[in-house]
C-alpha cells in the first residue's frame, strides 16, 4: 500500500487537487508537498515517498518539459496511473487591493500563459513574474507582500492563504486541462486492461536521413496509434534530440512488445516510461491483422513452416 505521495505544491495546487481526484489518497496515503516537480521525483527515487503525482502536459501550452526530461534521464521511473484535471484560474489579492493598484503579478509559467488575454485587458501594465506553482504564487502574496500584488491560482487556494478572489475565471480558454502522471520506482506493471497508454523515450543511434521514419515505422506496421510524438534536446550537443511517445496499447499486448523489441533494435537506448489505464478509459482500436490472435496464429504458422509443431 503507497504510504506517502509527492506532489507539486504548496497546500492549493493544481497537483493537490488532482491527487484527491485520482483516488490515490483514498486508502489513507499521505500527501507530502514538494517545491517543485524535480524535488517530487527526486523524492520517489530517494525512498522518502512511494510514488509522486507531477503535471506532464497542458492543453494549451503542451507537454511539462522538465517532467519529460526527469523521466527520461537519472534513475528510472515508471508511469503507473494518469489524471486529467480541468483547470480554472482566479486572480486572488490580499485583502483591500484593487485592480488599479496592481503593479505584480505572479503564477507558474503555464498558467501566466493561459490567461494572458485576460491580464493583459484588465491590468495591460503589470509585470509578470514567474513562480514554482500557483500555490505558491498565492502563498507569496503573505510570505512577501512587498514584492507581488496578485497572484493567478485556482481559488480554493485563497481561502487556504487568506486571500480575496478579485477575479474568477479568468481563463483564456474554458475548456483547458491538465494532465498529472503517478510514478513509482520500477516494480509490478498495472494488469492490462484493453484500455491503455504506454509512454517511451526514444533514443536514436545517430541524426540520419529516415533515423524518425525508421522508428514510426516500428509503430506503423503493427496498427498501433500515437496519442502523443514530440523531440526534446538530449542536452548533450545542439541538434542531439530524443523522442518522447505516448501510444495506445499495454507492453502486455503483442503488437506492442513486438514494437518495443523492433525499436531495441533501431535505437541506442529505449526507456520504458509504463503502461497503465487511460484516464478516459477509451479502448485502442485494433485493426484486423494486429491483435495478438493474429500475432498468435502467425506464430503457429512459422513454426509449421519450420516443421515444428
Amino acid at each position: 500500500m503507497t504510504n506517502k505521495i509527492a506532489y507539486l505544491g504548496p497546500r492549493g495546487s493544481f497537483a493537490e487537487a488532482a491527487l484527491k481526484a485520482s483516488g490515490a489518497l483514498d486508502s489513507g496515503a499521505e500527501a507530502v508537498p514538494t517545491a517543485n516537480v524535480l524535488a517530487a521525483l527526486d523524492a520517489v527515487r530517494a525512498g522518502d515517498v512511494d510514488a509522486a503525482l507531477v503535471p506532464i502536459e497542458n492543453s494549451v501550452e503542451g507537454s511539462v518539459s522538465v517532467t519529460l526530461d526527469e523521466l527520461s534521464n537519472g534513475k528510472r521511473l515508471v508511469i503507473v496511473d494518469e489524471v486529467v484535471l480541468p483547470v480554472e484560474f482566479s486572480l486572488l489579492v490580499r485583502p483591500g487591493t484593487d485592480l488599479a493598484s496592481i503593479k505584480n503579478i505572479t503564477t507558474h509559467p503555464h498558467a501566466q500563459a493561459q490567461v494572458r488575454r485576460w491580464i493583459d485587458q484588465n491590468v495591460p501594465e503589470a509585470a509578470y513574474i514567474p513562480s514554482m506553482s500557483t500555490a505558491s504564487a498565492a502563498e507569496s502574496l503573505i510570505a512577501e507582500p512587498s514584492l507581488f500584488d496578485a497572484a493567478v491560482a485556482q481559488e480554493i487556494a485563497a481561502e487556504i492563504y487568506g486571500l480575496e478572489v478579485l477575479a474568477s475565471g479568468i481563463g483564456d480558454n474554458p475548456d483547458a486541462s491538465t494532465r498529472f502522471v503517478l510514478v513509482q520506482l520500477p516494480g509490478e506493471i498495472p494488469a492490462a486492461t484493453g484500455a491503455d497508454k504506454t509512454t517511451l523515450s526514444l533514443f536514436m543511434r545517430e541524426n540520419h536521413p529516415g533515423a524518425l521514419m525508421e522508428i514510426l515505422t516500428e509503430f506503423v506496421v503493427r496498427g498501433i496509434d500515437l496519442t502523443r510524438l514530440e523531440s526534446r534536446p538530449t542536452k548533450k550537443s545542439l541538434g542531439d534530440y530524443y523522442f518522447s511517445v505516448d501510444l495506445e496499447g499495454h507492453v502486455d499486448d503483442l503488437r506492442v512488445s513486438e514494437a518495443l523489441m523492433g525499436l531495441h533494435r533501431v535505437c541506442s537506448d529505449v526507456r520504458f516510461l509504463g503502461s497503465y489505464p487511460r484516464h478516459d478509459g477509451r479502448e485502442a482500436h485494433v485493426r484486423p491483422g494486429v491483435t495478438d490472435l493474429d500475432f498468435d496464429s502467425a506464430l503457429i504458422w512459422l513454426n509449421k513452416l519450420k516443421g515444428k509443431s
